[in-house]
């Protein structure tokens, strides 16, 4: 557990020391004041946080990139993993929505997150801090060291421990309106990683999921419900869910039959 607490701890002193020198630079260079900062210096904030996130987990023993994963030719499982991402996104869409507008200090939160991932999503390289970079190093961070650590501590306790480690991974995001969210796509990478032992099926479907919600950002001009996509009305709605469903399920089903751990 100290193990765990310790990775997150690092993974957040990163990001926080990332962004405190890419805001001290804009101040000295710019001379502006932070709130007119544009996206693309969030962008070298994300990059920055990143590659030292990286190098950081690799240099002090704590991560490591193997090819023996790869080497088992396991491309029906990745297949799998980015039709299962896809087929989660309208399920996620409904959930989310049926959670009451946030007020006060929560909704001063999800609002300023929201705005961010707006901006990096409108900008040049915006699809690298969205879905290229975050899926290697939050499955690097989330489940080859946290969720490993907590499954060597606990592993009796192993769904137990999938679901702290997805509940860490939904607090880390910092944003309330996404808990559930996150935190059942924490579930189901704790349990491809269980199963495989490997961030590489988890990484391909962050990147899946990612790379949606990109795509439908610039599709659809800023979605912001489920609506904005499918139509108003519960028709749409329940065919949308329905279709999903049948791409989900029988994804998760691939996946669980065809899983297995490579050493």
């Amino acid at each position: 557990m100290k193990k765990a607490l310790l990775y997150v701890f690092t993974f957040l002193a990163i990001q926080f020391l990332a962004q405190f020198l890419v805001v001290t630079i804009y101040t000295l260079v710019v001379r502006e004041p932070v709130e007119m900062m544009s996206p693309l210096w969030n962008i070298g904030v994300m990059v920055l946080f990143s590659v030292a996130t990286i190098v950081v987990f690799v240099k002090l023993g704590w991560a490591s990139f193997s090819r023996s994963y790869l080497q088992s030719h396991p491309w029906d499982v990745l297949l799998w993993s980015v039709v299962a991402s896809l087929g989660a996104i309208v399920p996620s869409l409904l959930l989310q929505g049926l959670i009451p507008e946030w007020t006060g200090w929560a909704k001063e939160i999800v609002d300023d997150a929201e705005q961010q991932v707006e901006g990096l999503m409108s900008v040049p390289g915006g699809y690298m801090v969205i879905a290229l970079l975050p899926p290697v190093v939050e499955e690097m961070v989330f489940r080859g060291c946290v969720l490993k650590s907590l499954l060597q501590w606990k592993p009796q306790w192993r769904w137990g421990m999938i679901a702290l480690s997805a509940l860490i991974f939904s607090i880390v995001h910092m944003n309330p309106a996404q808990l559930p969210h996150t935190f059942l796509i924490g579930l189901l990478l704790g349990w491809m990683y269980m199963r495989t032992g490997s961030i590489i099926p988890g990484i391909a479907y962050h990147w899946a999921n990612n790379t949606a919600a990109y795509v439908l950002y610039h599709m659809y001009h800023n979605p912001q419900t489920l609506q904005d996509i499918v139509g108003p009305g519960s028709r749409p709605l329940l065919l949308a869910l329905v279709f999903s469903l049948c791409i989900l399920l029988p994804a998760l089903y691939q996946l669980n039959q065809r899983m297995k751990r490579v050493e």
